[in-house]
């Protein structure tokens, strides 16, 4: 069973701009996947607002029974969330690994539009890559 269940990333204004999902349970279609990352960015925003701590900046992770939502939101306004087993660990500095390939990969690529879906295949494999090692990290291979 994989550690990581899906991978999310959010622009600015709430528009999904990639997902990939890593397992065969529980796959969304294309419109519960866009629902979804609005539902998130909504709630991400509203619970900066709500919160009684000064310099909140958002939910940082959703434990339920079957699952927990880790997110990282870049400085830019990007969000980037996973679909994680519960109790995964170590998934800030995923999340963190993967803002680093999103910067080398997607956003040093002239041909890509800021804010538009991300089609770049080396982001692609480096980010595979990273979720394979990952996951072998957490089963101790």
């Amino acid at each position: 069973m994989p550690a990581v269940y899906s991978l999310y990333i959010i622009n600015k204004s709430g528009g999904l701009i990639y997902h990939k999902d890593y397992g065969s349970a529980g796959r969304m279609d294309t419109n519960d996947s866009l629902r979804l990352a609005s539902l998130w960015h909504s709630m991400h925003a509203i619970s900066q607002q709500l919160s009684p701590v000064a310099g909140c900046t958002g939910i940082e992770l959703l434990e339920a029974d079957t699952f927990d939502l880790h997110c990282f939101q870049s400085l830019t306004g990007t969000k980037f969330f996973v679909v994680a087993a519960p109790g995964t660990q170590n998934m800030e500095s995923l999340l963190k690994h993967i803002y680093e390939l999103y910067t080398d990969y997607v956003l040093k690529n002239p041909f890509y539009e800021m804010e538009m879906p991300i089609r770049c295949e080396l982001f692609d494999i480096n980010l595979t890559q990273a979720i394979q090692n990952d996951r072998f990290a957490l089963l101790g291979r």
